[in-house]
């Protein structure tokens, strides 16, 4: 089995920054991608941000330029720094994973609990 622990959420004022962290742990053979994504009240859960073992990373259009994604595949973690935080970022962020927990196995998707981001204009 494969956890992901999410943490650093919180309440921030608009326009302020935070750093949410994730750290995958558990039977692991490699980890193809790591990401995050979000889920605001009523509306369907989004991509942010994304990035491969490679270290490729892909993000929304709509959080370029003031979120950066950083992996570190020792430590199987991976970050999402956000800055300029505006009203429409609330939400419950997730950590994703793609994960091989066998050499030779499927590769299965993993989540986790989610952190809530909420903004105070």
């Amino acid at each position: 089995q494969v956890q992901l622990v999410e943490s650093g959420g919180g309440l921030v004022q608009a326009g302020g920054s935070l750093r949410l962290s994730c750290t995958a742990s558990g039977s692991i053979s490699s980890i193809l991608v790591m990401g995050w994504y979000r889920q605001a009240p009523g509306k369907q859960r989004e991509m942010i941000a994304t990035v491969t073992s490679g270290g490729s990373a892909n993000s929304a259009d709509s959080v370029k330029g003031r979120f950066t994604i950083s992996r570190d595949n020792a430590k199987g973690t991976v970050d999402l720094q956000i800055n300029n935080l505006k009203p429409e970022d609330a939400a419950v962020y997730f950590c994703y994973a793609l994960v091989k927990t066998r050499l030779l196995g499927p590769l299965v998707d993993y989540w986790g609990q989610g952190t809530q981001v909420t903004v105070s204009s």
